[in-house]
């Protein structure tokens, strides 16, 4: 009985373990809470982070492809601009109005989208604005393209017409040439058509007395002066003054020469003539020529008279000069 009315020694043991275990598993508990968090704050933020970074290589390769494209156009539009470079440098005068009115723009454009396409760190609105560049420098190159074409077109007209104008003027000189051949033709034919004929040519020994009366002879000691007749015609010869030349050969040989001048021939060369005759003719008529041939003494023999008009010998004679008898 004694045991009865005192309290179980073993009660109050078995209450503070179950307390402190229940404290425990709350603090475990709650650490295994924090340390979940953690790690789901961690795994979150890791996603987070690959996240960004992909976006972040999305946007470089984008950007690079952006770049690339950027480049291709630009390279594009720089081997047309050289192409109408080639084409522009084949063309005089237009050439320098097509540098100066274009192609001092165009330098400033591709400096500035060089600038941009070189930058690694180039923005977006950077390169925006390098590709609004670039179009407006293929309009510029289109535009340089439409007038280099158009120039070219004339210039292929201009030369199509010099080449035209180059044959017409050879054409006009091989013709002039002709012309001129035919010319000095028909100028030496009409000059040999406009050479006098002559005919009735006589050759009369005259004998001058001292009453003044003429009296014709053929000895030789009594000739005073051999007076030669002519008549000449031409139906082509203008009206107006021409010349004629004698040359008197005589029994010698020798040409009897007062003036001592000579003659060019179209066929003989040089020769001394004896005397010119100044005629007026009358175009279409007959005319009759009249001159005395004088010297101190005439030999006995052969008296040789040639007439000559433009250089040809138009007509000739002979008169024979006897020696005297007795009685002479």
């Amino acid at each position: 009985m004694t045991d009865t009315n005192y309290p179980s020694a073993t009660n109050t043991p078995q209450t503070e373990p179950s307390k402190n275990n229940k404290s425990k598993n709350l603090i475990i508990g709650a650490l295994a809470a924090v340390v979940l968090g953690s790690w789901g704050y961690f795994l979150y933020d890791k996603n987070k982070a690959g996240d960004k970074i992909e976006s972040q290589q999305s946007t470089i390769t984008t950007q690079s492809t952006e770049i690339a494209d950027l480049r291709q156009d630009y390279d594009n539009a720089l081997t047309r601009l050289d192409s109408l470079t080639g084409a522009n440098n084949t063309l005089s005068g237009e050439n320098a109005e097509l540098q100066a009115k274009y192609l001092k723009d165009i330098e400033a454009k591709k400096a500035e989208i060089r600038k941009i396409l070189n930058d690694k760190n180039a923005s977006q609105a950077e390169l925006t604005k390098a590709r609004t560049m670039i179009a407006e420098l293929n309009d510029k190159i289109t535009t340089l393209e439409t007038e280099v074409a158009r120039l070219t077109g004339e210039n292929q007209e201009l030369t199509a017409a010099n080449t035209t104008l180059k044959q017409e003027k050879s054409d006009l000189e091989t013709n002039l040439a002709t012309r001129t051949s035919e010319k000095q033709e028909l100028e030496k034919t009409v000059d040999v058509a406009s050479t006098f004929s002559a005919s009735n040519i006589q050759i009369v020994p005259v004998n001058e007395r001292k009453s003044g009366k003429e009296k014709t002879t053929t000895t030789a000691k009594r000739v005073d002066k051999l007076v030669v007749s002519f008549d000449i015609e031409n139906r082509i010869a203008k009206s107006g003054p021409a010349d004629m030349y004698l040359i008197v050969t005589g029994p010698d040989g020798k040409a009897i020469s007062e003036g001592g001048g000579t003659l060019s021939t179209r066929a003989d060369g040089d020769r001394p003539f004896t005397a010119k005759i100044p005629v007026n003719y009358e175009q279409g008529k007959k005319q009759s020529v009249q001159f005395p041939i004088k010297q101190t003494d005439f030999n006995t023999g052969d008296y040789r008279i040639e007439i000559y008009h433009n250089g040809f010998k138009i007509g000739e004679g002979l008169r024979s000069l006897k020696k005297g008898g007795i009685f002479g």
